[in-house]
Parts: structure tokens; C-alpha cells; sequence
């Protein structure tokens, strides 16, 4: 289950298993389907997708790229 949340003025959709957070519902749920397949492992394709990492102390702009 994907769980949406407001960060900033942002609303971004939370993996509930790595945390990472996405722009749009799909792409959390891509991620969250693929940590419950493989376990202690994320995919790089769609993580790189992040908006959000948890525990960053801000929400880097959409320019950043992320390197979970």
C-alpha cells in the first residue's frame, strides 16, 4: 500500500517498505512491488525515479539527481 504525503508544498507517494518517495502513485507502487519481491534490494531504474529519500533534510528540486 502506497501511502501519499505532503512534504513541503509537495505531495509525493511513499514506498511503504524503502521509504523512497515518487511525483505519481504508479511509479511508488513500482517500487514498493519491486521491494516486496526482492528483498533488501532496490531497483536502480525505478529509484532513481525519487523525488524524495527519507531522512534528507529537504526535498531536492526536480533538477537534482538523486543517488539512492
Amino acid at each position: 500500500m502506497v501511502t501519499q504525503k505532503r512534504i513541503g508544498n509537495r505531495t509525493v507517494f511513499l514506498c511503504d517498505i524503502c521509504g523512497l518517495g515518487y511525483a505519481d502513485r504508479k511509479t511508488a507502487q513500482e517500487c514498493e512491488d519491486y521491494c516486496r519481491a526482492h528483498a533488501g534490494s532496490c531497483s536502480a531504474e525505478i529509484s532513481k525515479k525519487a523525488v524524495y529519500l527519507p531522512g534528507a533534510p529537504i526535498l531536492p528540486s526536480q533538477d537534482d539527481k538523486l543517488e539512492p
